[in-house]
């Protein structure tokens, strides 16, 4: 049976890097791909990104099974530090990884969380 979970990260992006390189590296390593059909092979997920002050914040809303989790949080971690994303059009958006840390699904995030789940 799947649970949500939150993971977020810190990145350091030039002020015009498009919002969502990050997330599209992050659907590279849970799907394989940018378009495919429903599920998500590995966990379906969120992702999204802000700039706050100095950094931008990457916030990843996913589920899947618990004895996945670990492995779900590696492969985010590893698209991030990998400090790059080739979009569809070819585009290559960058960014410098920080760091980061599993989070906790907002109250806020539950209705999400709950469609995540039951895809």
């Amino acid at each position: 049976m799947r649970s949500a979970f939150a993971h977020v990260a810190e990145l350091d992006m030039e002020p015009d890097a498009d919002l969502t390189g990050p997330g599209g590296a992050v659907t590279l390593a849970l799907c394989g791909a940018f378009d495919h059909a429903p599920p998500c092979p590995v966990a379906p997920h969120y992702t999204s990104a802000e700039r706050r002050d100095e950094a931008v914040a990457v916030r990843v809303l996913f589920a899947t099974e618990a004895g996945r989790e670990a492995e779900v949080r590696a492969r985010i971690d590893e698209a991030l530090a990998a400090g790059f994303c080739d979009g569809p059009d070819g585009t290559r958006t960058r960014w410098t990884f920080r760091s980061s840390a599993p989070s906790l699904v907002t109250e806020a995030e539950r209705a999400h969380a709950q469609r995540l789940i039951d895809t």
